[in-house]
């Protein structure tokens, strides 16, 4: 990415981002980037190339400062027993407190599946990327509540925690009842496991 005099490259990464997380990539026109960012096109161009430039940028700045700060108490070491729980109601939490006009935001990069990551190998390594390293962190939480689990079971209990999670941001972007009674599933789901095995604390 270059490096432009005239503006805080940060700001106008994460004003963008939110452009595309309510539109998508698709939806969201130069005009809505050039309006959100108050640069124009040439500006945006020189520092990013083109409007796929802007989205990468963005992507990896929802990367770095919503996922992955979110996903820390599930890979924190020394991990914590309730770090699932933590991490489920966090999210449940995230979304009652949104602003009707955030309403329609569920995850930017789930939300890239139905536009460019169907058509676009290299956004569709990204959100399989994301999905891993969602799929890794449920494991390792799990793990830490239940130092029992095999590892194989580990596993598929995070994918079952993953697919819910996953179906609980797509849902968000047209119910956020949807999206809550679906993380409340989730919690269900981890206090089944709880009384099925009794785990050391």
């Amino acid at each position: 990415m270059g490096r432009h005099p005239g503006f805080d490259t940060t700001q106008v990464v994460q004003a963008a981002r939110d452009v595309f997380w309510d539109k998508g990539y698709d939806g969201a026109s130069v005009p809505d980037l050039e309006q959100a960012t108050g640069l124009a096109r040439s500006s945006l161009y020189h520092a990013f190339e083109n409007k796929r430039g802007v989205f990468d940028a963005a992507v990896r700045d929802y990367l770095d400062t919503v996922v992955r700060p979110r996903l820390r108490v599930l890979t924190a070491e020394p991990g914590h027993p309730d770090a699932v729980l933590v991490y489920l109601r966090g999210l449940v939490e995230a979304l009652g407190r949104r602003t009707e006009d955030a309403a329609r935001r569920g995850c930017l990069l789930i939300d890239s599946t139905a536009g460019l990551a169907a058509r676009d190998d290299a956004q569709r390594a990204v959100v399989d990327a994301y999905r891993a390293e969602l799929v890794d962190a449920f494991r390792r939480g799990l793990s830490t509540r239940y130092p029992t689990l095999g590892s194989a079971e580990a596993l598929r209990r995070a994918r079952v925690l993953t697919s819910l999670s996953v179906t609980a941001l797509v849902v968000a972007r047209t119910s956020t009842a949807g999206a809550v009674e679906t993380l409340e599933a989730a919690l269900g789901q981890v206090a089944e496991w709880d009384g099925a095995a009794p785990r050391a604390d």
